[in-house]
């Protein structure tokens, strides 16, 4: 890369490019595997932005006032959290903007139920009909099963409700 030169920045030495520097930056960007256009200027940036959380992490511990070490910490602290935005951005771009939850551990108290797949509202009646599917559900090996209840078998609960006189009937 000798021989290039950029107006005047952080990254130059006498007018020209710190080529350990730029070869470093080539690396990350090349390392986030950049699939179109748009995630590569998003690797860029990232990189860049990489770069400078680094050098005021380098500078930190060599401030010799309160506004140094203040200004120093307010720029760390805005870009490693913009960092942190963009490699967000770049999954929301790469997944489509789904989101996918994984749950590690469940645990189901007794009384409780669990359901594990996808839960959906009564179905309207123009939606067709599918082939009925048993979605797994998950057991505390440590009880006995739960029955399931139907809405047929259950009694109706009565309300109490507080009369004027202040007894409560049913």
């Amino acid at each position: 890369m000798a021989g290039i030169t950029c107006p005047p920045t952080g990254n130059l030495r006498d007018g020209r490019v710190d080529e350990s520097r730029f070869n470093f930056l080539l690396s990350i960007i090349k390392g986030v595997n950049p699939n179109d256009q748009l995630e590569a200027m998003l690797a860029a940036q990232m990189a860049v932005v990489h770069d400078a959380t680094m050098q005021f992490a380098r500078r930190l511990p060599h401030v010799e006032t309160i506004q140094q070490q203040d200004s120093a910490e307010r720029a760390l602290n805005k870009l490693a959290r913009t960092f942190a935005m963009q490699m967000e951005a770049l999954k929301r771009y790469r997944t489509g903007g789904e989101q996918k939850v994984t749950v590690q551990h469940v645990s189901v108290n007794e009384g409780g139920q669990a359901i594990v797949g996808n839960v959906t509202q009564g179905a309207g009646a123009t939606t067709p009909q599918k082939p009925a599917t048993t979605t797994p559900t998950l057991t505390d090996a440590r009880k006995s099963e739960m029955p399931i209840m139907s809405d047929r078998e259950r009694a109706p609960i009565p309300l109490r409700r507080k009369s004027h006189g202040g007894k409560s009937s049913a």
